[in-house]
């Protein structure tokens, strides 16, 4: 496990279970790095993850690790952020690569298989609270939601890059070629909302990214909702 302050080297290997139908995807986010040594056994889980009908699968690289030798050229201060905001959430002292956080809630390290899949199946047995549709013409993204629930929820609209091979030049990775899976390049809140009714947000979505919507607790809490267009 990379963190801020230790480092602990985690490889091995991992088999992803079987697709198994269910309405609700779960959602995994894995925090990366270019620049870290023990992120590819994530980074490949990930790539079989986002093979799955039942997981939203997406990368968020981080920064911090740029220091080293290599800027990931997919990192960014916002996803670094967001990180440290689930820590704050969940009173953790320290951030590392490869995270993964499932659901919103979980976290575990990213390249530990059985631990990973135990949370999915867990995440799997519960309906989400709020309902998701998408829908496209054109340019334009019409998100209806509606939700059992009353609480404070915020939507967020992410868009990934489904897949890019990089040549690490220098750092920890340096003379590997690597395949990155689901590759996060915008992620912004659109909209806040009580669940009260249903709600009805249209945005602008050029290009041919694919989308993922989220609703989320307020204060990086649980996924409640989500839905996505590839």
């Amino acid at each position: 496990m990379r963190a801020i302050f230790s480092t602990l080297a985690v490889i091995g290997a991992f088999q992803v279970a079987p697709v198994v139908a269910q309405a609700d995807p779960v959602v995994v986010e894995l925090y990366t790095s270019q620049g870290c040594s023990s992120c590819p056994p994530a980074d490949e889980m990930l790539h079989d993850l986002a093979q799955r009908d039942d997981v939203i699968a997406l990368a968020l690289h981080v920064d911090y690790w740029d220091y080293i030798g290599w800027t990931d050229i997919f990192g960014s201060a916002e996803n670094t952020a967001r990180q440290h905001a689930y820590a704050r959430a969940a009173r953790a002292t320290t951030v590392y690569t490869p995270q993964m956080i499932i659901g919103g809630v979980d976290r575990v390290i990213g390249s530990r298989p059985m631990q990973v899949m135990d949370l999915i199946q867990a995440h799997g047995r519960n309906d989400y609270p709020v309902s998701v549709s998408l829908s496209r013409t054109d340019d334009q993204l019409q998100i209806s939601a509606t939700s059992t629930e009353i609480s404070n929820y915020i939507v967020e609209l992410i868009r990934y890059i489904p897949t890019a091979i990089v040549d690490i030049q220098r750092g920890e990775n340096a003379g590997r070629q690597l395949e990155y899976t689901n590759i996060v390049s915008s992620l912004d809140t659109i909209a806040e909302w009580d669940g009260a009714g249903t709600l009805k947000v249209t945005a602008t979505t050029p290009g041919s990214d694919a989308i993922v919507v989220l609703v989320q607790e307020g204060g990086h809490g649980p996924i409640v909702g989500a839905a996505q267009l590839r």
